[in-house]
């Protein structure tokens, strides 16, 4: 009998492990069984995975890196409108976080389809809840940039952010990267995590200028994330006081632009942030 209706199917984004193979839900084994499609990082990688729990590929494995995760949007969209369970797995970790994964999720959804989420390990949270700083509030910064003028940037976001900070690197630039950050951050507590649930998992805590010192005497190899302490003695500036800060400025005669900078500098709030809210205010007619 012929079917005329079209069942939308699932998009489903399974978390996998960061290095121990154990660290696996069963539902997100069950979705890498009888998933209709399976993208992957690097296919070679995910068998393994596959191996190690006896579970099939047959040929459902594709490719989705950062290099063509735009151009495979169409296609996933497709597939799960047409009734799919299409899972999206990084090489270890979530996907979608410093991972491919977020931009067909996005696209799935936006097409008003199913887009959920076999949720577990977590580089990101791995890292934050052992370093033995505050987990309360966070800001996940991705890679440190490699071009130093956009580092400088992030570093100025850094002086003033009140919350704890988590960032991944290479272990080619961590030295580097935290040889930078001794001028400015050196007595910030922090923590470098490597290897996370690996056989050679190092946690290594202290101030940023400790951990720097130790770093620079030694090889440092594998995965790694690091946590910084935020900026405790910043005092949290809310939305009014910027937008009260903003309209002095412009009554004393400043640009909108020249007003922006003033006020991201001197409340140390991010420049993007200000810059919305004055744009806010310009529609309401109050600048």
């Amino acid at each position: 009998m012929e079917n005329s209706e079209i069942t939308a199917g699932q998009l489903v984004l399974v978390a996998t492990p960061l290095g121990n193979l154990g660290d696996i839900s069963r539902r997100a084994l069950e979705l890498l069984e009888s998933a209709d499609v399976i993208y992957c990082e690097d296919t070679r990688r995910s068998s393994t995975l596959f191996s190690a729990h006896r579970i099939a590929v047959n040929g459902r494995l594709r490719a989705l890196h950062e290099h063509n995760e735009a151009s495979l949007c169409d296609q996933v969209v497709a597939q799960v409108a047409s009734g799919q369970t299409v899972v999206v797995i990084s090489d270890a970790g979530t996907p979608g976080i410093s991972d491919p994964g977020a931009r067909v999720a996005a696209a799935v959804a936006d097409a008003g389809l199913l887009v959920t989420t076999a949720p577990g390990p977590s580089a990101v949270v791995a890292a934050l809840t052992i370093s033995g700083l505050s987990t309360e509030r966070f800001a996940m910064e991705g890679f440190v940039p490699r071009k130093s003028g956009e580092r400088e940037a992030l570093y100025a976001q850094w002086m003033h952010e009140p919350r704890t900070i988590v960032f991944f690197e290479s272990p080619q630039r961590l030295a580097a990267t935290l040889n930078e950050m001794v001028g400015r951050f050196g007595a910030r507590r922090a923590c470098v995590a490597r290897e996370l649930t690996k056989l050679h998992e190092e946690v290594l805590r202290g101030t940023v200028e400790e951990i720097a010192t130790l770093v620079n005497a030694r090889e440092v190899l594998g995965e790694i994330v690091v946590v910084l302490e935020g900026n405790t003695e910043v005092e949290v500036v809310d939305d009014e006081l910027i937008r009260a800060a903003l309209r002095d400025q412009v009554d004393a005669g400043a640009s909108t632009r020249d007003a922006v900078s003033f006020v991201a500098e001197s409340l140390g709030v991010a420049h993007r942030v200000v810059y919305q809210m004055a744009l806010a205010l310009r529609a309401d007619d109050a600048l």
